[in-house]
């Protein structure tokens, strides 16, 4: 989890820097130093929410994952049942 917040935080610094290279500004001017810390905490927090998503659809998807193969199972038991009783 740590490095994709690394990952966004280093994404929030490199679309600062797309800023100023657009703009065609320095990118280390005194007054604007403050910036840099802002973006890789933007970044970041959005890397701790996306994480979140994540987190939250891998355990739906295993939930769902798992009730899908219990109910295969018992149609399996039930067929096997079903054709036992038939050649009985």
């Amino acid at each position: 989890m740590v490095s994709r917040l690394v990952f966004w935080g280093g994404f929030g610094v490199a679309v600062r820097v797309w800023q100023l290279g657009l703009e065609m500004r320095p990118f280390f001017n005194r007054g604007s130093l403050w910036a840099y810390p802002v973006f890789a905490g933007v970044g970041a927090s959005f890397g701790y929410w996306l994480q979140g998503v994540d987190d939250r659809q891998t355990a739906m998807l295993e939930d769902r994952k798992s009730a899908i193969l219990e109910k295969r199972a018992r149609r399996a038991a039930r067929d096997a049942d079903q054709v036992a009783a038939d050649h009985a």
